[in-house]
């Protein structure tokens, strides 16, 4: 999750499915948000009661394994789409598109009505994603000009990405012109800014994640033809022609072809035999028990 958070238009929602814990994660996000929202309400009894109820071992595991990765590989991903930006866009639209297929198997009964939601999800994110052409905002200017509750509500927006396959946080923040202002909070330690924002983030990841949780357990299979269909407009960021992830552009592929196609395939097939090997193992287990 930490190595798919690094890539433009790539979310840890995404690896988190593949794995099939993404419901778990949903659950305690929920209870660790909930947490702080009930402190904030002054509730402190109710938000005991919702630590007590995190699976605070495995959480912190994740989050544990997320940072390593992260910290390990940012700096290697980071070259590689700097110095091969169309070889690692099939990559990771192999990996995406492989994720779709894993996703699919999970929906418990396919009908016209969860195909039409993938559908109508995956051209309105698409056509979202067009809005702009530029993933990145390294040319503007780092600083901060925007007023303090645009910084709230961004932060209530951007962190619902965080549990949302096909999403990428970092990428909703450019498109709403607001990365490099989140950045120059960052650089400059403004930490009144950045207190707003987090603010933002623990309001929106508590009533997103309350909301998500239900749906889940009310509509699975809607909701999970909907994160499909955001896997499949996200796939807009990682077509590998003419630029790789610095653009949501398309063009036909030229030049440089046969390898970036190879890569896809490679990471398409990644993907299923990770999922056939865990679905083995979880076979295993569950006939030994």
């Amino acid at each position: 999750m930490g190595a798919a958070d690094i890539v433009p238009g790539v979310s840890g929602g995404t690896v988190a499915l593949l794995l099939g814990i993404y419901e778990r994660l949903i659950l305690n996000v929920r209870n660790v948000a909930g947490f702080a929202g009930r402190v904030l309400r002054g509730d402190v009894d109710g938000g005991r009661a919702r630590l007590k109820s995190v699976e605070w071992t495995w959480l912190i595991s994740l989050l544990a394994g997320i940072l390593m990765a992260i910290a390990a590989l940012s700096a290697v991903l980071e070259r590689l789409l700097d110095e091969q930006p169309i070889r690692m866009a099939g990559l990771f639209f192999g990996l995406i598109l492989g994720s779709v297929i894993v996703a699919w198997r999970l929906v418990r009964k396919v009908d016209v009505a969860g195909f039409a939601i993938m559908v109508v999800v995956a051209l309105f994110f698409f056509l979202f994603l067009g809005l702009r052409t530029d993933t990145s905002s390294e040319a503007v200017l780092q600083t901060v000009t925007k007023p303090l509750w645009l910084f709230f509500l961004v932060g209530g927006i951007a962190i619902c990405a965080m549990i949302l396959p096909g999403i990428s946080g970092s990428f909703l923040l450019v498109m709403m012109g607001m990365y490099s202002e989140v950045l120059g909070a960052v650089n400059d330690r403004n930490f009144l800014v950045l207190g707003v924002f987090t603010a933002g983030c623990v309001i929106g990841l508590s009533m997103f994640s309350t909301l998500l949780e239900w749906m889940l357990e009310h509509h699975h299979d809607r909701v999970l033809a909907a994160m499909i269909g955001l896997m499949l407009g996200s796939l807009r960021v990682l077509w590998p022609w003419p630029a790789g992830t610095a653009t949501t552009t398309m063009s036909w592929p030229r030049e440089d072809v046969l390898i970036p196609i190879l890569l896809a395939f490679a990471g398409f097939a990644v993907v299923i035999v990770v999922e056939l090997i865990s679905h083995r193992l979880g076979k295993t287990a569950s006939n030994r028990s």
